[in-house]
């Protein structure tokens, strides 16, 4: 129980990383095992990551990232997609189940027809709505997942949209939700940490009190 509070309080928002720190792809991938177990609804599982660790693909995204330092420091930049579609694949990621009799053939296809149906009659703005929810669940979880290795992370939003999708061949159904820089930061100039709310400015009970 302790270590996660300390891991919650010990993340924070790195501006700068230590240049020409080497991140394994067998520790990202020790990462994105965990990154898995997100939540998502119905567990479609939205989110898709792009990892730029690439030096030439890196610097087209630090200029898409209006040259901020700490896309050019960090050790990889990740770009985090919602899938706008990820409702098509309710078959696929249920059909586990199917096969290992959790699930009836009929609770199958009722399942399948439910959910296409529910973000179906709800339209383009939903389904893009739901890419960034679904998405942001994960990458939270991924910046938690990355601070417990060792890795400190930024998330961001400040970049061209359009370059990145150029740059990276995103095809149209993805929504770039945010970019998240890791590396190890760079901690000779930390600011203090900013102010937080204290609970009782941002919970209500039973109805919202200002």
């Amino acid at each position: 129980m302790g270590h996660f509070s300390d891991l919650v309080k010990q993340r924070r928002s790195a501006n700068k990383f230590v240049p020409d720190t080497q991140l394994p792809r067998e520790e990202l991938d020790e990462i994105f095992s965990l990154v898995k177990y997100a939540p998502s609804a119905f567990n479609l599982q939205h989110q898709h990551y792009i990892v730029v660790d690439d030096p030439q693909i890196k610097d087209r995204m630090y200029e898409a990232a209006y040259r901020q330092y700490k896309v050019k420091t960090a050790s990889a930049v990740i770009l985090v997609l919602g899938d706008t579609a990820a409702y098509q694949n309710v078959e696929k990621v249920n059909e586990g189940l199917l096969q290992l009799g959790v699930i009836t053939k009929h609770e199958f296809e009722r399942e399948a027809s439910s959910v296409r149906s529910f973000y179906e009659s709800r339209g383009e703005g939903f389904q893009r709505e739901e890419a960034i929810r679904n998405a942001s669940l994960s990458a939270m979880l991924f910046m938690l997942a990355a601070k417990d290795k060792g890795w400190d992370t930024c998330p961001m939003i400040g970049f061209d949209s359009q370059a990145v999708q150029e740059i990276l061949n995103i095809p149209d159904r993805y929504v770039p939700v945010m970019m998240i820089t890791i590396g190890k930061e760079d901690v000779s100039s930390q600011r203090v940490r900013g102010y937080r709310k204290p609970a009782g400015e941002f919970v209500s009970y039973n109805g919202y009190q200002a």
